[in-house]
């Protein structure tokens, strides 16, 4: 119940879109951003088609939160249509680290590190119908 900002009280912020966020998934972000590269700023008929016929687990994982992103703009407001959806932005940050030994040879041990990330996937009608 802070003070509203001057863009807030004119209503220029601008609507950020409908969004689906999937948190501690354990892969290397490193390996997932080159998927979400693939299909931003595509429609998202075409990017399902796209990630479903990826081999990588970054394209299952981001496919999930793709189409949950899609739920929540088509249930959120019954006048959109699926076939205008298209991503406005999908962002791929880390996630902490779970930290494991890793035993070695003449009792010395390394540090494993399972690197997770958490993705954001945020939908958007196109404007010109």
């Amino acid at each position: 119940m802070g003070k509203k900002s001057w863009a807030e009280r004119s209503g220029a912020v601008e609507k950020k879109g409908y969004r689906a966020i999937t948190k501690y998934l354990i892969a290397s972000p490193t390996k997932v951003r080159p998927v979400a590269r693939v299909v931003r700023r595509k429609p998202c008929v075409e990017a399902v088609a796209i990630l479903e016929n990826m081999p990588q687990k970054g394209a299952r994982l981001i496919n999930k939160t793709l189409k949950s992103a899609m739920a929540n703009a088509l249930n959120a407001n019954s006048k959109l249509d699926e076939d205008m959806l298209y991503i406005r932005e999908i962002k791929i940050d880390e996630g902490p680290r779970l930290k494991r030994i890793w035993f070695r040879a003449r009792g010395r041990a390394d540090q494993l590190l399972k690197r997770m990330c958490h993705i954001t996937v945020v939908v958007d009608e196109k404007a010109g119908k």
